[in-house]
């Protein structure tokens, strides 16, 4: 069976801005400029793109999965513009203050569904997040990590992949 590789993309800081608390209206949600350019880049490639995000806020109720949908929908028409479509999207809706859970990162489970599900080869796949527990979730797989800045251009990231 032949493998995929894949780009595993964290969202808050990576793909849309950190604005320092929960993105609980859609109006807050902005996706970055440069980050459909980067990922059609990637996409061109042949990577495979695939959100992994936690969201703690619906399990505070600061929104409800629907809201989540409607954020992820703008994201995927700002990128559509570019012809770019995500492979796929996990998310975790739990949070450690509500309750205890095996898919919020830093725990692995939702990169390892990915994996599985998508046949990918981790060997050849990268994990690009701005807080350490993106990059120990990315490390508990095996998958190469890239940390940067939250909200920054990531366009040197994509370069050191490409290259």
């Amino acid at each position: 069976m032949i493998k995929n590789k894949a780009i595993f993309l964290d969202r808050d800081g990576v793909l849309n801005r950190e604005i320092g608390n929960y993105v609980t209206r859609v109006e807050d949600f902005e996706v970055l400029n440069h980050v459909p350019f980067l990922l059609k880049k990637l996409k061109d490639a042949g990577y495979l793109l695939i959100v992994i995000t936690n969201q703690g806020g619906i399990a505070k109720d600061l929104y409800t999965h629907d809201d989540l949908k409607k954020n992820h929908q703008i994201l995927i028409n700002k990128l559509s513009e570019m012809d770019v479509l995500f492979t796929d999207i996990f998310y975790c809706p739990h949070h450690p203050e509500i309750g205890k859970c095996l898919c919020r990162k830093p725990e692995s489970i939702m990169l390892e569904k990915a994996i599985a599900k998508h046949h990918i080869d981790i060997e050849q796949s990268y994990m690009i997040g701005d807080t350490d527990r993106d990059i120990q979730a990315a490390l508990a797989v095996g998958v190469k990590s890239f940390k940067i800045d939250s909200n920054a251009d990531w366009g040197s990231v994509v370069d050191s992949i490409l290259k």
